[in-house]
């Protein structure tokens, strides 16, 4: 059985977007996800209208957050979990 990494849930999606963003890129987290399934993130994320997305954040050589945003049928790229085959509609409906 391989190494997973521990998941948090939150209920604060403001500190999602931004606060805990910010920490965790200075922190070296090397990959975090919003799954916005009620889609209340702002416009600049969501787009208009709001759609519920999976986002995967995976730090780049420069230590910076680089941005993937996942919906409907479209299958989720991690490059943590490689192996890792699902869609948004399969998480987002979970």
């Amino acid at each position: 059985m391989g190494f997973f990494p521990p998941i948090y849930l939150s209920t604060n999606w403001e500190d999602d977007y931004v606060d805990k963003l910010d920490e965790y890129e200075r922190l070296g987290i090397a990959e975090y996800w919003i799954i916005d399934y009620l889609a209340i993130g702002k416009r600049e994320y969501l787009g208009n209208p709001k759609i519920p997305t999976v986002f995967v954040f995976s730090l780049n050589a420069e230590g910076k957050y680089q941005r993937t945003q996942f919906r409907d049928n479209e299958p989720i790229v991690s490059p943590t979990f490689p192996e890792l085959v699902l869609t948004a509609a399969q998480v987002l409906s979970a």
